[in-house]
């Protein structure tokens, strides 16, 4: 059996991250040494290690094992079959929007671990934040509110007025690509996390609508809270060097990708572990409500014409 590997665990952030220091990331680890991560992930909901250049591809996959069952895009193939995924500045990788990942299917992913190959000389940070505290510091007449609220998720959005300046190629991948399976999932506003117990508020910029309201209520709704999950004391940023890891809980974040370094390269790989269908506080599950249907043009986007993440689906 491996030998248990002493963590060191140091917070970044009042409210989430923190740095995990004394571990070599890998396939290899102790199940002691698992469980640390694991703990400290639930508890900090982003953690970083520095100096992880030895990962691959296969390293990178395997580590994600540990925590789970990797899982690929629902509409992005994989170019060699493998679950690391390309979040490149030259491939749509530039999101500038609040969002989780991919929760326009059911059981979106739980955990997202991210390993850095390319940085620019300046730019290029991404922020995350706590959606959990953000619920608990939410007033008790908007917490008795969200509650009772569902909301629609899907990939299908206005991408152009989104990314004016996105080339045509961008466009072209956006259509043929990200959208051309057209999700709809209705989730609570706020799930009960199944780890932690945590209530959450599940939001992010792929959310079309509020159920039962109508666009401009919608819109004022998502506003109001989703303004909650991005107060600066809910976040932490991280700036990012080669050799990084990040693996944050999908199920208690939201994360931001700055696009503020120019033209200058950027490369990241992603693994996504697989998650649960979300329970809300009433115990009812999400729904998906289609895998193909066009959202209904009698709403609209609850944030506006800009929802949703990039071309990219994954960027951050």
């Amino acid at each position: 059996m491996p030998t248990p590997t002493p963590l060191s665990v140091q917070k970044v952030g009042g409210r989430l991250g923190a740095v995990i220091s004394g571990v070599r990331l890998g396939g290899g680890l102790a199940p002691d040494t698992v469980a640390g991560i694991r703990a400290a992930l639930l508890a900090h909901k982003v953690v970083f290690f520095r100096g992880q250049d030895h990962l691959d591809a296969d390293e990178h996959e395997s580590f994600g094992r540990l925590l789970g069952t990797p899982v690929a895009h629902p509409t992005v193939p994989s170019a060699d079959g493998r679950y690391s995924f390309p979040i490149d500045s030259d491939y749509g990788g530039r999101a500038n929007q609040w969002h989780s990942d991919v929760t326009f299917v059911p059981a979106y992913p739980a955990f997202s671990i991210l390993r850095a190959q390319v940085i620019p000389p300046y730019g290029g940070n991404t922020l995350w934040a706590n959606t959990a505290t953000a619920y608990a510091n939410l007033p008790e007449p908007l917490r008795h509110l969200a509650d009772g609220l569902r909301a629609v998720h899907s990939n299908d959005y206005d991408y152009a007025a989104l990314r004016p300046d996105a080339l045509p190629e961008q466009l072209v991948r956006f259509r043929e690509v990200f959208a051309s399976i057209k999700f709809l999932t209705e989730h609570p506003v706020v799930r009960v996390h199944p780890e932690t117990g945590e209530r959450v508020l599940l939001l992010g910029n792929f959310v079309q609508r509020v159920k039962g309201l109508t666009a401009a209520d919608s819109r004022a709704l998502f506003q109001l809270f989703q303004s909650h999950v991005e107060r600066p004391e809910n976040t932490v940023r991280w700036q990012w060097q080669v050799g990084d890891v990040a693996i944050w809980d999908n199920r208690a974040t939201q994360h931001y990708g700055v696009d503020d370094s120019d033209d200058h390269e950027r490369k990241l790989r992603r693994v996504t572990i697989d998650g649960d269908v979300p329970v809300g506080v009433d115990g009812r599950p999400s729904v998906l409500i289609s895998p193909e249907s066009v959202p209904d043009p009698e709403f609209g986007p609850a944030s506006g014409a800009t929802t949703g993440a990039s071309a990219e689906p994954a960027a951050v």
